[in-house]
């Protein structure tokens, strides 16, 4: 009997080490980079933009302001800048939002299309050492900032108005927006790829707050006055699946508020940085999502940006429990940028 045992044992040992062979475990970033009108708002900014891209070592990078201004096209400059750099990433035409991706792209598609600049959504699939990773970049729209209207401020003139206090007539005002249209074409283009099996990834600038963000613990700070907002586009993304990165690995909004806008950005004007200089307009609106997928696991996410944010129209210097990867040299965007590592096993 004690042979039969330790046979079993040893044929439990050689099974293990047999599936041990035959996985496999790939790690993967993905940036989600607002670059402030390419980088054209801070002197050196694009050159500033390839730097950052270069230092964070993405395989995959969202971007928000793409504008390919006098008739350029952005992606083939910012390719071209990180292959001086000596980096090699395939991008393709896209306007208002963009991608990167160090890995063949096979398809693109134009989930959102851009109309008189309320935002786009545009997809790439990649093929990743063979499996195939849609990947999602979504700049939405600006106006009709709710979130500025709760705050004192008009959300689409920023004019000074009466604080809006109530969660339904908040939300009334939220949804003259065309971001959760956004959304919804997003989430049913992404429904394919789940079912195609591919791994989906969503980086964006969404240009509102997350309601893991305005909950109970905050409600009576951060001008929130009260209101415990479930914002559309980061309730249907939850409703649908998808999990957010950074409430993923730091779920206490008091201690890690991850604030991605406004950054004190140092190179420009005070001036150009608040739109609601007498509020506390701080919020996370820039964001990296992903769905479920096995063996896929988030394993660190960290904010790229200056430690110090602007509130009430000064610069402060943030005390946070947040990560943040500061920059070394010039910050190009008056946002931060988010950066999610993953480890996929096959």
């Amino acid at each position: 009997m004690e042979k039969l045992f330790g046979r079993i044992a040893v044929c439990i040992c050689m099974l293990g080490s047999l599936v041990s062979c035959n996985s496999s475990v790939r790690t993967f970033k993905v940036l989600q980079f607002n670059i402030w009108q390419e980088g054209t708002v801070v002197e050196g900014g694009f050159e500033a933009v390839a730097d950052e891209i270069v230092r964070s070592d993405a395989d995959f990078v969202t971007l928000s302001e793409v504008r390919n201004y006098r008739n350029t096209r952005f992606c083939d400059r910012i390719v071209q800048a990180l292959r001086d750099r000596g980096k090699t990433y395939y991008s393709f035409y896209s306007d208002d939002s963009g991608l990167l991706s160090r890995y063949p792209i096979m398809d693109s598609v134009t989930v959102f299309p851009l109309q008189d600049d309320r935002g786009s959504i545009y997809k790439m699939i990649a093929d990743m050492d063979g499996q195939e990773v849609a990947v999602y970049t979504a700049h939405l729209d600006y106006r009709n900032c709710a979130y500025y209207d709760a705050r004192g401020y008009d959300g689409s003139t920023w004019a000074k108005r009466t604080p809006v206090k109530n969660v339904d007539s908040l939300l009334v005002l939220n949804r003259k927006s065309v971001r959760d249209d956004a959304i919804v074409s997003f989430i049913r283009e992404a429904e394919k790829d789940r079912k195609a099996g591919r791994v989906v990834i969503l980086g964006g600038d969404f240009n509102e707050p997350s309601h893991l963000d305005w909950s109970e613990a905050t409600r009576n700070i951060r001008d929130h006055f009260g209101m415990v907002v479930p914002w559309d586009v980061s309730v249907a993304l939850e409703r649908a699946g998808f999990k957010d990165t950074y409430r993923e690995l730091y779920p206490d909004p008091l201690a890690y508020p991850g604030f991605t806008y406004p950054a004190n950005c140092e190179d420009v004007d005070l001036q150009k940085l608040p739109w609601a200089p007498e509020a506390d307009e701080r919020d996370r609106i820039d964001f990296v999502l992903y769905a479920p997928f096995k063996g896929l696991k988030l394993s660190d996410v960290t904010i790229v940006g200056p430690r110090g944010d602007i509130l009430r129209g000064e610069r402060i210097a943030e005390k946070t429990e947040d990560p943040i990867q500061e920059p070394l040299g010039i910050w190009p965007t008056d946002h931060k940028a988010v950066l999610a590592t993953f480890s996929l096993r096959r």
